[in-house]
């Protein structure tokens, strides 16, 4: 989910509620802790210069169990994010405490938004032997059936 999909949700939402892919909810008094854009530079196994760059997001359970967080108050935090760090339409993370830092994507299912599990993966799979593995039956999720492709959101 980028920016700008938040922001049109948040705009007609009723509360704000998250939770994991297997229905466990985040406590409904967290707080959003951070809002900003983390930028990480580095070499992929292949050798390739790469750039990524999110919005994160960080949600955090303070024990302060009669917060509630408005739509309109994190509309008006993410607003206020844009404007000083300068944010463009980003991809948003969240990092939620579980048994450590994790990390997300971020969805929506109609009524809360969800945290999605990432998943590590090789970014040069023909220079390291990943392409001759989907030959010997690992699915090609780009010509599945699926639809899937890379960044659209699906895996």
């Amino acid at each position: 989910m980028r920016l700008s999909e938040i922001k049109t949700i948040l705009a007609t939402a009723e509360a704000v509620n998250f939770q994991l892919e297997n229905g466990e909810t985040v406590p409904e008094h967290f707080h959003v802790t951070e809002v900003g854009i983390i930028t990480k530079d580095f070499i992929d196994c292949g050798g390739k210069v790469r750039r990524e760059k999110v919005a994160n997001f960080q949600l955090w359970d303070a024990n302060d169990y009669e917060h509630r967080l408005k739509a309109t108050k994190l509309l008006n935090i993410i607003s206020f994010s844009e404007r000083v760090l300068g944010m463009e339409d980003l991809e948003i993370e969240v990092e939620y405490q579980s048994a450590t830092i994790g990390k997300y994507d971020l969805g929506y299912e109609g009524t809360n938004f969800v945290l999605i599990a990432k998943q590590t993966a090789c970014l040069a799979a023909e220079n390291c032997g990943v392409e001759d593995a989907k030959k010997n039956g690992m699915v090609n999720l780009v010509s599945s059936a699926n639809g899937c492709t890379p960044g659209g959101g699906c895996c």
